[in-house]
């Protein structure tokens, strides 16, 4: 199990807990039940791709998912589709999660599959598309965000043929993809929704973290320069449990795990499921792509409208650093969400608890209408 999955483990843990009062934090629903979406399964092979290392590989896997039916204006251009983004070490399927899904694909619904033609990537690294663990190991290609988000681009106009987009919205790693979008490509997206993350160098503790989850694996003598034969399970473990405490939102745990026993095994269970589903190469590959993320000195450059929303129980992107209301002013037509902590956010993973922040999107999506 990886960062992304852990975050939604636990916020279905916790979907069950007390109502929020406030119309960031909506009142009590039912916990939206799992939708079977008609998915279509999508690959395309980029010949040849030239990281920003310099590295090439004569052949990237690209493994997507879309739900809808692409539509062209008059101009001949798609009008319809909407790209999602997927966090660290989540897949296509990620965002497939009812507590999103089914809050949002449905009919009437901000993303109607009826009306918007979905595609969901798996990102360099993730799921079905290319990654260290297909047979390169550590030699495969040191891979970043800007790659990420120019072969997107590539699979949208190439294998899609999508050639405009309505909307990206991204979720934490997508959040920062999203803003590297924004400043990479200004004309492809109609509008921009970044979720969970601050457009700067990830440094301070953040990147501590991250640092040391990657080296607890390389410290680890089973890990072999990353020619294990059987997965460094000590330094999986230990980079494991710093995803946990990065994903943590204290309320909600508090809730979850009531007493000594339950928090001890909370851990346990959480720890049985994520090492054995977790490949030590491509966990230092995903945690490590953010490295030289910093897209704070062309912010001015971002030409469509944003709708960035955070959480305030965020432990990744903590609301006290002030960033977010620093850098948003930086940005022509943005608007900057703080939802405040409650029991319907999740720490980071409010990201994907759309009931929070749905109706801020119907909002943004109507002020974003093409005219």
């Amino acid at each position: 199990m990886t960062l992304h999955r852990t975050l939604l483990a636990i916020a279905l843990l916790s979907a069950s807990l007390a109502p929020a009062q406030t119309m960031s934090s909506p009142p009590a629903t039912p916990a939206p039940q799992s939708v079977t979406w008609p998915t279509q399964d999508g690959t395309y092979i980029i010949q040849n791709f030239r990281f920003n290392t310099g590295e090439t590989l004569p052949e990237l896997k690209l493994h997507y998912l879309t739900l809808g039916t692409p539509h062209r204006n008059a101009a001949g251009h798609t009008d319809n589709a909407i790209l999602l983004l997927h966090g660290t070490g989540g897949d296509a399927h990620s965002l497939l999660n009812p507590v999103f899904s089914t809050v949002l694909f449905g009919p009437g619904q901000p993303f109607d599959i009826t009306k918007y033609f979905l595609i969901l990537p798996d990102d360099i690294g993730h799921g079905q598309s290319s990654k260290p663990s297909d047979g390169l190991h550590m030699h495969f290609p040191q891979y970043d965000y800007d790659d990420m988000v120019a072969s997107q681009h590539t699979m949208l106009l190439e294998a899609l043929h999508v050639d405009h987009l309505r909307l990206i919205l991204g979720t934490s790693m997508g959040c920062m993809q999203t803003f590297v979008w924004g400043e990479t490509f200004p004309t492809f997206s109609d509008a921009l929704a970044p979720f969970a993350c601050l457009p700067t160098t990830l440094a301070g503790r953040n990147r501590m973290m991250r640092y040391m989850a990657i080296q607890n694996i390389k410290l680890d003598p089973a890990w072999q320069n990353g020619e294990y034969k059987s997965e460094p399970v000590l330094g999986l473990r230990a980079a494991n449990e710093l995803l946990l405490v990065m994903g943590s939102s204290p309320l909600q745990m508090q809730k979850a795990a009531p007493t000594r026993a339950a928090a001890e095994k909370f851990v346990d269970d959480y720890l049985a499921r994520t090492v054995p589903s977790t490949d030590a190469n491509n966990l230092i590959y995903y945690v490590n792509a953010s490295r030289n993320y910093n897209p704070e000195p062309k912010l001015s450059t971002i030409t469509a409208p944003v709708l960035w929303i955070n959480s305030a129980d965020d432990y990744i992107n903590p609301p006290e650093l002030g960033i977010a209301e620093k850098l948003v002013t930086r940005i022509p037509h943005a608007q900057f969400i703080l939802i405040p902590i409650s029991d319907a956010t999740r720490g980071h993973g409010t990201h994907t608890q759309a009931i929070v922040w749905k109706q801020y999107l119907i909002d943004f999506l109507a002020q974003t209408e093409p005219k």
